[in-house]
């Protein structure tokens, strides 16, 4: 994730399923529209306080976290007084009763985390439980890496990805080969739009080398 603070410009971004647990180095991603980061280790909710800065931020997805805590209501109303601008909050919209509700209900963060194992209240066991399930399902992992990497190539024009290209891996790989694969596609995807003519002409042509690489170790194969 720190590679965020090289990209000023970046509008989507997808992190779920990847460990993260330190948002500082979105703070300074000023175009930021929509953030994915479901399913990672982030503990506390003072961790929005680097979203706070973002003022075109309007899809956050955060869910299964350890800083949901134990109160969905608590959690979400902390978000929304929080970062009043989203419209849509854990694929679920935002409507103006819930934004005022939190007014009373949120909790106003106003300092970035201290660093410790467990912060912001929450119990020491929600959080071991939320560390103690970081293997996904293979199923899991599939359909939120193929989403999420759907979406980055929609938001570039691209066609999807087709989920008949994954089944030729085994459980196994699916889980880290594939997941890595994935991970390296959606950075790649979401890098071409820092790119200008220049540099999309140079990837063109590295990936035409690579592509006819590919295809003549596989005649040799054959």
């Amino acid at each position: 994730i720190s590679i965020c603070r090289d990209l000023p410009n970046i509008e989507v971004i997808t992190f779920s399923v990847n460990g993260i647990s330190d948002l500082e180095p979105l703070h300074q991603c000023q175009n930021l529209s929509e953030l994915y980061l479901r399913k990672n280790n982030i503990t506390s909710l003072d961790e929005l306080f680097y979203l706070k800065t973002l003022p075109r931020l309007r899809v956050l997805w955060l869910a299964e976290n350890p800083c949901c805590g134990p109160d969905p209501h608590r959690y979400r109303m902390t978000v929304l007084r929080n970062l009043p601008s989203l419209q849509k909050l854990d694929n679920q919209a935002v409507t103006e009763e819930e934004l005022s509700q939190a007014l009373v209900d949120g909790v106003e963060i106003t300092a970035p985390p201290a660093r410790r194992s467990v912060e912001n209240g929450w119990s020491e066991s929600t959080a071991s439980s939320a560390a103690g399930s970081t293997t996904e399902p293979e199923s899991e992992l599939l359909s939120c890496s193929l989403e999420e990497t759907n979406k980055t190539q929609e938001e570039l024009g691209m066609k999807p990805v087709p989920r008949d290209k994954y089944s030729s891996f085994s459980p196994q790989e699916t889980d880290c080969s594939c997941k890595k694969r994935n991970n390296v596609l959606n950075a790649i995807l979401l890098l071409m739009k820092e790119l200008d003519a220049e540099g999309l002409e140079i990837i063109q042509q590295t990936v035409a080398r690579r592509l006819q690489a590919f295809q003549k170790k596989e005649l040799q194969e054959e």
